[in-house]
């Protein structure tokens, strides 16, 4: 078979290079569970015949909604594109009325769910959905169709494999493949239509970026697969025979990755952050000299440069360090990652540096959802690798820099536009090129660095420019400071709404006797608290020009999350959202309160 051009391809093609036993791995009862490369395609023509059947056509939208990523997903994606029609992955923490909207704009006929808390949800709003045909899911659930039926419809007609071949045969690389539903901070959600050759060429140009072994390596996945970064990879992984082994949930990711050893895993900055913060409470727990050993590991690899470039007494020390601290973070995460690939938010640098100086190398690309998504990505090997950008473009990637400095992007992975919204398509694709809305720069060896999002600046009333994201971005280095939310737009200074770090903040108080209360309501009023964040503001400062400096702040009483609607099922902040929420506190910054 040659080079998969179109998604569905993707399984074949490892059937015929490297068959697996576990394509696809997910725990059930507690038992890993192994379906091979062939029994993956069998059950995707099962699910095609029986969607053929229950009539499905050619152009038809189907969506899959899922808590977490699972075999079957894999199995309904393929099936769904087999059929000449188009699969609608859907985040499953957004709201019912959220729901309403992305199935009737998108006029969904079918939706696959994961689970009960799901189910609800749809069930509620689905006599508002006319398009909506059924319903059916993966869980069994009672008073809801299993998708097992519809598989054992397709085993039961067998004859028409010969209309999913035809419809295969149908569908070209150019045509629509999936509709993705950007989150947004602001807004009804964007249908991103992606083709199917957006993302096979981004798939397959991201296979040269990670250090993965054909037909032998392990992957971990559990970054949302409604999200084209992690369903890209899951395509990546079959084109290189990778073994995908599904989490069984955020919660158990460090059991899973005891089990599974994987090669390779991805993720965002927020778990790095969590991850690296649980690392350094721990090592502030022990006492004398294994403590003392554990900071000069940790502030050595806080130094680390690639490729050696701190010369080989650093090198040496790093060995040291290696052998008598970091190796205990590599075992943890498994004990055999070859690469991290970090994406979705900006990674802080001193991350990068402390994971591969651990032996836990991490890779920060950049991309949107509009470039399936990836157009950058640092790689290790061939000199790829700077600390501070996100690495070079993609093959048959062309990245220019506007005059406003907004990154400007060509190439095979940008999107065909947003469904049933020409204006909106046009204002960002000109010219052959997607406007990404970010601002960055490229330096003389061709890696990108990203400075901001291009709408979140804004302008001091005293005419002075300033970029939010890198200051929020050295702000939340602080142990104290889990999420930030940098205002300021038309006011006399910028200002900061902080949701502070409460797991390190109630284990820094139980150990330094600060009392601070346990209610996070009352406690971001304490004013030993605040003190403290105030030095911590303070230091990361002084990196700052005088207009850019924090000069005030409010600590918020909730814990921003997807479900309360402070952050993105990305884990971004919504501005606009934030500021309305917090609109008390918000004044309050300014003395309008």
């Amino acid at each position: 078979m040659t080079d998969p051009k179109r998604l569905f391809d993707f399984p074949y093609y490892q059937l015929e290079k490297y068959p697996q036993e576990g394509a696809l791995v997910s725990k059930v009862d507690g038992t890993w569970v192994k379906t091979s490369t062939q029994e993956y395609l069998d059950k995707a023509n099962a699910m095609s015949r029986g969607l053929i059947k229950l009539g499905v056509k050619p152009n038809d939208k189907v969506a899959i909604i899922s808590m977490t990523n699972r075999t079957e997903w894999n199995i309904c994606d393929i099936g769904i594109l087999q059929t000449g029609a188009q699969d609608v992955p859907i985040y499953p923490t957004i709201s019912q009325e959220e729901y309403e909207y992305v199935l009737n704009h998108s006029e969904s006929t079918y939706v696959f769910v994961s689970c009960n808390e799901v189910l609800e949800k749809i069930n509620k709003i689905k006599g508002n959905v006319p398009s909506l045909k059924g319903v059916y899911s993966f869980d069994a659930i009672n008073d809801c169709d299993n998708w097992n039926t519809v598989l054992e419809l397709g085993d039961a007609n067998k004859d028409l494999q010969e209309e999913v071949q035809k419809r295969m045969d149908a569908v070209h690389e150019d045509d629509l493949a999936t509709l993705i539903y950007t989150s947004g901070t602001t807004g009804k959600p964007k249908g991103v239509m992606l083709s199917h050759k957006n993302i096979a060429s981004n798939a397959k140009h991201s296979e040269g970026r990670l250090p993965i072994v054909m037909g032998k390596s392990t992957a971990l996945s559990f970054l949302p697969v409604c999200h084209i970064y992690e369903r890209m990879l899951l395509y990546m992984y079959q084109y290189c025979g990778v073994s995908i082994h599904f989490a069984e949930s955020l919660e158990t990711i460090s059991a899973n990755l005891q089990e599974i050893h994987p090669e390779v895993m991805t993720a965002v900055p927020r778990l790095l952050e969590k991850v690296y913060d649980k690392i350094i409470a721990k090592g502030t727990a022990l006492t004398g000299i294994k403590k003392k050993l554990f900071f000069w590991a940790v502030d050595l690899g806080l130094k680390w440069e690639p490729y050696g470039q701190n010369g080989w007494l650093y090198e040496t020390k790093l060995g040291i360090a290696r052998k008598l601290i970091f190796s205990k973070w590599q075992i943890a995460l498994g004990g055999n990652l070859k690469a991290i690939a970090s994406g979705s938010a900006a990674l802080q640098p001193r991350l990068a540096r402390v994971f591969n100086a651990a032996g836990c190398p991490v890779m920060e690309g950049y991309g949107l959802t509009e470039t399936s998504p990836v157009v950058t990505v640092n790689d290790m090997r061939n000199n790829g690798f700077k600390i501070g950008t996100v690495g070079k473009a993609l093959p048959d990637t062309e990245i220019k820099i506007a005059e406003d400095g907004e990154i400007l992007v060509k190439g095979p992975q940008v999107m065909q536009g947003y469904y049933k919204d020409p204006d909106q398509t046009a204002e960002v694709l000109k010219n052959g090129y997607f406007h990404t809305g970010d601002i960055g720069v490229i330096d003389s060896e061709g890696f990108l660095k990203i400075t901001d999002r291009k709408k979140s600046m804004f302008k001091t009333s005293g005419g002075k420019y300033v970029a939010p994201q890198l200051i929020e971005n050295a702000m939340k280095q602080s142990s104290f400071i889990e999420q930030i939310l940098v205002v300021g737009d038309g006011e006399k200074m910028p200002a900061a709404l902080i949701q502070p770090n409460w797991e390190f903040i109630s284990e820094w108080s139980d150990r330094e006797e600060k009392n601070i209360p346990k209610d996070i309501a009352i406690a971001s009023k304490n004013e030993v608290l605040i003190s403290y964040i105030q030095k911590e503001i303070d230091t990361y400062n002084e990196r700052f020009g005088k207009w850019e400096k924090i000069k005030t702040f409010a600590l918020t009483p909730d814990i921003w999350s997807i479900e309360d609607g402070q952050l993105t099922p990305t884990m971004k902040a919504k501005r606009k959202v934030i500021k309305e929420m917090y609109k008390d506190l918000y004044e309050g910054l300014y003395g309008r309160s």
